[in-house]
């Protein structure tokens, strides 16, 4: 299969809110069973891998065009970053949920951050009910390589 570029992103088409939970919400967990979460991080970094971005305006732009929402970057450090992800369809991912329901994204976020530095890296999903976001760690270690 070919990567994909930002350019194979440019579509207007939109996804309705029930098109989107059937499958994230109920087909999904369905068909992946107690595994969801672990299954949906790799899955993530398969996507990133089909889907490899240079930049981080990329990144953001990505993820509105997959509908996941409108993706920020709230801090950066020497080996972390912190993004804040809202969107329309997030608030009742977020409520209505205990379970971690981002492992899909997490693990886009960390392999492509892991192509833009070079270095191996580990994203961390942190939900928060009260302000309707969701919040990811990505970590690296610049001493490893990939």
């Amino acid at each position: 299969m070919k990567e994909q570029t930002t350019s194979d992103l440019q579509s207007t088409e939109t996804v309705t809110k029930f098109g989107y939970e059937l499958i994230r919400e109920i087909l999904l967990p369905e068909l992946l069973g107690k595994h969801a979460p672990e299954l949906l991080y790799w899955a993530g970094k398969l996507l990133a891998r089909k889907y490899p971005l240079k930049t981080l305006d990329e990144l953001k732009t990505f993820f509105a065009r997959a509908s996941w929402g409108h993706l920020d970057i709230r801090k950066e450090s020497k080996n972390e970053m912190e993004f804040v992800l809202g969107a329309v369809l997030l608030p009742s991912r977020v409520s209505s949920k205990a379970e971690s329901y981002f492992q899909l994204e997490a693990g886009f976020l960390a392999q492509q951050i892991e192509f833009q530095k070079g270095v191996t890296a580990e994203a961390f999903e942190h939900p928060v009910k009260q302000s309707k976001i969701a919040v990811f760690t990505v970590k690296w270690d610049s001493k490893d390589p990939v």
